[in-house]
């Protein structure tokens, strides 16, 4: 089983063979189609989150059931599946409360880099264990993940394309349908227009809000927003994004955080009207501040909500957000602005850094002509 192994900052992943242990109790075992690149790896591959080495990247997957381990009942042999990074114990206090974004059995997971069970599946030839990101690890051509990680979907969606349905679509979307709950007749902006960020513009056109305001320093994202739905755009480059909005709308009711950064968390703030609410989507890097008057926030009762996963319960919002893009109702491939196989990982990542891609999507299953490249 060939994956892409990170070592550690400054040094480039590198496609290798690895054994991939068989599913225990609870787990599944994945023949992965595609996986999608997001900046959460790439802070990771960058130095801004820490986590343990060698390590398996890659959250965001769609493929094929291939092996289940005992007492598995969600998915059977052959099912297509989209893999989710927050596998959902169903126990917690955080699942029992109805809140399976948040399950502290995965979260607990994540800290390790490894499988709920505190364990790993993946090898070097030498016995010694490779580390596996967000329980999912998909920078690969297979993966054996937990039962609750692996979503049933229809088996007539291109797998090439919903795998980014696990993380952005399904982020960004969900923090205006989920998160916020945004009304029809609301106005929106959006800042920072990754893949997660036009998720949000189309969650907002699908919510019926009148204004939608997508803000972004690149011109093509803007223009790509537009032809997604929204109504304005904002050059944030080319002046003070805040008062840009604010002319264009009155204030935002509601102000969608996408871009990772404490100065675009303060403008979100910054630009909302009475009663807005500042929805916190994108991660930045860990110990970062942002800075907000809270006068202006208890006399105007202006609100900060953070945003995990676009509070999404994985089981049913994946299958709808599938359903919704088979339909035409939800556009996916137009976020998709590359597609390269396993083993060109780094000019991917090369892309991501330089503001060059949306999303680029990897094909797990492509073989190099000659012999895999070796640590």
């Amino acid at each position: 089983m060939r994956a892409a192994v990170f070592e550690g900052v400054g040094r480039p992943l590198r496609v290798e063979d690895l054994t991939l242990d068989a599913p225990r109790a609870g787990e599944v075992r994945v023949r992965l189609a595609s996986a999608g690149v997001c900046h959460s790896d790439l802070h990771v591959v960058d130095g801004g989150w820490r986590h343990h080495t060698p390590i398996v990247l890659g959250h965001e997957g769609a493929g094929v059931v291939v092996e289940v381990g005992e007492g598995v009942t969600r998915v059977a042999l052959g099912d297509h599946v989209i893999v989710s990074w927050m596998p959902s114990c169903g126990t917690c206090r955080q699942c029992a409360a109805g809140r399976p974004w948040l399950c502290e059995e995965a979260l607990e997971a994540m800290e390790t880099d490894t499988l709920p069970d505190g364990t790993m599946r993946l090898h070097r030839a030498d016995g010694s264990p490779v580390h596996q990101y967000l329980t999912a690890g998909v920078f690969a051509e297979e993966a054996v993940i937990p039962e609750g990680g692996a979503v049933r979907i229809r088996e007539d969606a291109p797998l090439e394309s919903v795998s980014i349905i696990g993380c952005a679509v399904a982020t960004g979307f969900g923090a205006v349908v989920n998160t916020a709950r945004v009304e029809r007749g609301s106005r929106v902006a959006v800042i920072g227009l990754g893949a997660v960020g036009l998720s949000a513009v189309q969650g907002a056109v699908h919510a019926g809000a009148r204004t939608v305001v997508a803000v972004d320093v690149a011109g093509w994202k803007l223009d790509l927003a537009r032809r997604l739905g929204a109504t304005d755009v904002v050059d944030a480059g080319a002046g003070d994004p805040v008062a840009a909005v604010t002319e264009l709308c009155g204030g935002a009711d509601y102000a969608f955080e996408c871009a990772g950064r404490p100065e675009t968390a303060e403008h979100a703030v910054a630009m909302l009207d009475t009663h807005g609410a500042a929805v916190v989507v994108g991660q930045a890097e860990g110990g970062s501040s942002a800075c907000f008057d809270p006068l202006l926030l208890s006399c105007y009762e202006r609100r900060i909500l953070g945003c995990n996963y676009g509070s999404s319960d994985p089981r049913v919002d994946f299958p709808r957000l599938v359903d919704l893009y088979m339909s035409g109702d939800l556009e996916v491939d137009e976020l998709i602005t590359g597609r390269r196989p396993l083993d060109e990982i780094e000019e991917a990542f090369a892309d991501l850094r330089g503001a060059r891609a949306v999303r680029t999507v990897l094909d797990c299953s492509a073989r190099p002509a000659g012999p895999a490249r070796t640590s």
